[in-house]
């Protein structure tokens, strides 16, 4: 396979960047991308995989799971259309980067690079994160799951989260030095703020379209069901004095995703995703957000006989009903793949007929994946009064009304606000310091 040691660009290529891709859903996003792909796509297109991890040991192994993964595809087609797997192996370019999203100046230094050295981006996946749990509520999960297995199983409450953890100091104190660093939370930074500084830089890269691709660059924040409203207080947005830290991180990505596409926030999502001379080589980005339903990963560690009872539990979530449930991480994939690869028709044509809205990984009793509508507290599917009730709610779920939109469209102007706000004060904070993004 052509992995080479420089920076793949072939001719026809698409370019894909999955933050956190060394293991679980970020792994089995990257694997369901090269399917997909080479299934999908016309032969006369390359796919130019961008895996980051942390360090280059994750990332070598990363890239030999991924070639793997390719070989294993090319000798499936072979059986069926002999000759086929040498196409195909020249079709698909690994690279791997570095990125700490605790570290701004890991993203700064990463985006310098992309934009240094990459002609494009077609979709920018956020996937990687933590959960910031420590423990489960023993009891608590044992009775739920006993007296509500479904919805215990789905939308879980049982879970003991850390409190009041901060990021290490970002740029290096100097002798003499009086003025503090504000504080970021690690749950908030990992989560989202990592990515929203990613998403700015990269916009420049993700912008170059031209009118006649009928496309555009997608940045695609990965989301969660446990994405509840109550979670989340904008008086604390990083959620620091929080005990649902990785909850209230997730609702922030519902809510400022989904209302960027609003007329209310248009300034603030322009001056985000800036352009610096839109003409018809350009195309402004679109945010879209999407979620794996519930799939077994190591971002809650836990014992092997656990992790095997959490696996059976799963599946049993599924078998009594659950739509939410693909249990495994190619699976989770499904959403934010079919994000990245879809017709840019497909999706403005769904957002027309029925609102713009947060795409989950679904499946039926057998498995069988596809792509489903999430509802949103405060905003329901697609933000439309009267919308038909759909399977898979959550419990905290209530039917929309002008009220709860109005304060979800308020409420996604606001975080707009702070973020954008705060997004400004630590890259001149970091400029002052000598990590200008040049």
């Amino acid at each position: 396979m052509p992995f080479l040691e420089d920076i793949p660009q072939p001719e026809n290529g698409y370019y894909v960047l999955v933050t956190g891709a060394n293991s679980g859903l970020g792994l089995g996003i990257g694997a369901r991308l090269i399917d997909e792909f080479l299934q999908t796509r016309p032969q006369s297109e390359s796919l130019v995989l961008i895996v980051t991890t942390r360090d280059q040991r994750k990332g070598d192994a990363t890239i030999e799971k991924l070639q793997g993964h390719v070989k294993k595809a090319c000798h499936k087609a072979e059986r069926s259309v002999p000759g086929i797997s040498v196409v195909l192996q020249r079709r698909v370019y690994l690279r791997q980067e570095r990125l700490d999203l605790l570290s701004l100046i890991s993203v700064q230094k990463l985006c310098k690079r992309l934009c240094e050295t990459t002609p494009k981006l077609d979709a920018v996946i956020c996937n990687a994160g933590i959960g910031g749990w420590t423990s489960l509520n023993w009891g608590k999960a044992v009775w739920t799951v006993l007296t509500r297995c479904k919805q215990a199983l789905t939308y879980p409450t049982f879970k003991v989260s850390g409190k009041g953890w901060l990021v290490d100091r970002q740029i290096p104190k100097r002798e003499g030095e009086l003025d503090g660093e504000p504080v970021l939370g690690q749950v908030f930074c990992a989560n989202f703020f990592g990515h929203y500084i990613l998403g700015h830089y990269l916009a420049p890269l993700l912008a170059r379209h031209t009118d006649s691709e009928h496309t555009r660059g997608r940045l695609i924040w990965t989301s969660s069901l446990e994405a509840y409203e109550h979670t989340l207080d904008l008086d604390d947005i990083q959620a620091i004095t929080s005990d649902q830290p990785y909850e209230a991180s997730k609702r922030l990505t519902d809510l400022m995703g989904i209302t960027s596409t609003l007329p209310s926030t248009a300034p603030l999502v322009n001056r985000y995703l800036v352009v610096a001379k839109p003409d018809s080589n350009t195309a402004t980005p679109r945010i879209y957000v999407a979620h794996p339903g519930i799939c077994g990963t190591s971002i809650f560690a836990l014992p092997l006989v656990l992790e095997y009872a959490m696996f059976f539990v799963f599946y049993v979530a599924r078998w009594l009903g659950s739509q939410w449930h693909p249990v495994t991480v190619d699976k989770g994939a499904t959403a934010m793949v079919w994000l990245a690869l879809a017709e840019q028709s497909t999706l403005d044509g769904m957002e027309e007929r029925e609102g713009v809205g947060k795409w989950g990984s679904a499946t039926d009793l057998w498995g069988n994946e596809r792509v489903e509508r999430t509802e949103v507290e405060g905003w329901g599917w697609g933000g439309k009064m009267g919308e038909v009730k759909r399977k898979g709610r959550s419990p905290f779920a209530k039917d929309l009304t002008v009220e709860a939109g109005g304060r979800f469209e308020a409420d996604g102007k606001r975080a707009w606000e702070m973020l954008e706000g705060m997004r400004v004060e630590w890259e001149e904070r970091l400029e002052r310091a000598g990590f200008a993004m040049v």
